[in-house]
């Protein structure tokens, strides 16, 4: 379970840069909730999935995760029970290690690290039968280093690493954003099975009107640094993209953007 209690937060503040990213914003995520996202550039999606992960301190407000109060505790402590996928390909792996050794990497999650991150005997074998599950081919190259691999493998490897020990939270932000559409696709393919198979608790952001409505049980609209749209259950599945542009107009100069147009 997340809870989100009444959190702000404003960077720069009493400058002529000073920016309110997020307003008294409330949320509440019960355990297997598949929550996505989606809300114009400064909306505050990835700022509020940046407090949730502990990157910055909030202004006000609580953040609890699964009835732990984790709203002091910095990122690295709460990167033992939340699992992230980034934008970016390039992060959330090691690329001058090898697919094994960031997958060992990611089993010791939680847990005091030792001197090695090597797969120890019996973990290969567990290693590439979850690779192989990606449908990519990647378990015939689990000695390649991860910096060899394409943006989609290495996402794939990415979500593979952030779920291989049960995150009680799960975010994503804009984690195809950087992928053609058809690679895309198969890493929202894989997104879901494993959101599914595992019922994580999850987060997603995304810019896609389409990819908001066709995955998980719940959308969430922000606009202005605060929630404008909670829908889920029935009323989620009803929504049709037409819906969400109205929305979207109904919240005011600036709530639509191109790229979510383009989406």
């Amino acid at each position: 379970m997340l809870r989100v209690e009444n959190i702000s937060k404003t960077f720069f503040a009493g400058t002529v840069n000073e920016k309110q990213a997020l307003r008294d914003v409330s949320l509440t995520l019960n355990d297997g909730d598949f929550c996505t996202v989606i809300g114009s550039n400064g909306a505050g999606k990835s700022t509020l999935l940046n407090a949730v992960a502990g990157v910055f301190p909030i202004d006000s407000g609580r953040i609890c995760i699964d009835q732990r109060d984790v709203t002091g505790m910095p990122e690295h402590r709460r990167a033992a029970f939340i699992g992230r996928v980034f934008q970016d390909p390039m992060r959330g792996t090691a690329a001058g290690m090898m697919i094994e050794e960031n997958l060992a990497m990611a089993s010791r999650r939680g847990r005091v690290p030792g001197f090695s991150w090597s797969a120890k005997k019996g973990e290969t074998k567990h290693f590439r039968e979850l690779v192989a599950q990606l449908g990519l081919g990647l378990e015939d190259r689990m000695t390649a280093h991860v910096g060899l691999l394409s943006g989609g493998q290495r996402q794939a490897i990415t979500l593979l690493m952030a779920t291989l020990v049960r995150p009680e939270l799960l975010l994503l932000d804009e984690h195809t954003a950087a992928l053609d559409p058809k690679t895309a696709e198969k890493v929202l393919e894989i997104t879901n099975r494993i959101v599914t198979e595992q019922k994580l608790t999850t987060l997603m952001i995304t810019h896609n009107m389409r990819d908001a409505l066709r995955f998980g049980n719940r959308l969430v609209m922000m606009h202005n640094g605060r929630p404008i749209v909670d829908v889920s259950g029935e009323e989620k599945a009803r929504l049709k993209p037409v819906d969400l542009l109205k929305l979207f107009e109904e919240a005011g100069d600036g709530a639509l953007s191109d790229k979510m147009l383009l989406g």
